[in-house]
């Protein structure tokens, strides 16, 4: 019985976190928007794919510069795709973000660098404990510059790693991810924090990024 409440007790104080980050990133992000559209300022688009959308949503909403980030599917032949389509790996689509960011703020250099450090670029066609194509790592570059720069983070990236399979690609249409996906990490937030811990997502990222050579 003491383990049970124990175990209650952490997942409501997991969920008190989360509750309180998301409160603070829907602030950072109105700001965010408020101050694109009186600036007028051409924003830019960045795609990643790396696993679940649900956990590569919070890196990027807590940036500086970043305006929106969105979950969906991209790099696939179906239109229109479902979350049930998508998952059943049918579709060739990946589960991805599109994140609309100001370029005079943030970089798409800076970018990456979150990126990478929130993905396992060391194995192919899966992420953490969710297996198949659609859960492949991959950067889908918007014009040639960003595939440059892409192409020279991976470069340097494979002084740390013998092996990295993260995909360099096209972008192509976002399909949108249905709306319970979006902000999944804040409107479930006991739910997101299990299936983070279950899929072992944050004991992988710190080994990788923490233990390995510089």
């Amino acid at each position: 019985m003491k383990k049970l409440y124990l175990a209650l007790g952490l997942a409501l104080l997991g969920a008190l976190v989360v509750y309180s980050y998301s409160t603070s990133t829907n602030n950072h992000l109105e700001q965010a928007r408020k101050q694109a559209l009186a600036s007028g300022k051409p924003l830019a688009k960045a795609t990643f794919a790396g696993g679940c959308f649900w956990c590569m949503e919070p890196p990027f909403e807590q940036l500086d510069g970043v305006v929106e980030v969105k979950s969906g599917y991209t790099g696939g032949f179906k239109k229109n795709p479902t979350y049930e389509e998508v998952s059943a790996g049918h579709t060739g689509h990946a589960e991805a973000v599109e994140i609309l960011y100001d370029p005079t703020k943030i970089s798409y250099a800076e970018l990456l660098d979150v990126f990478w450090r929130n993905i396992d670029p060391t194995v192919k066609d899966r992420q953490f404990c969710d297996v198949g194509k659609q859960y492949r790592s991959a950067i889908f570059y918007h014009d040639q510059e960003q595939k440059r720069l892409a192409e020279e983070s991976k470069q340097k990236l494979s002084q740390r790693f013998k092996n990295i399979y993260t995909e360099i690609v096209p972008a192509t249409t976002f399909y949108p991810a249905e709306e319970y996906h979006q902000d999944f990490y804040k409107k479930n937030p006991v739910r997101y924090k299990s299936y983070r811990y279950g899929c072992g997502r944050d004991a992988r990222l710190r080994e990788l990024w923490d233990q390995a050579k510089p």
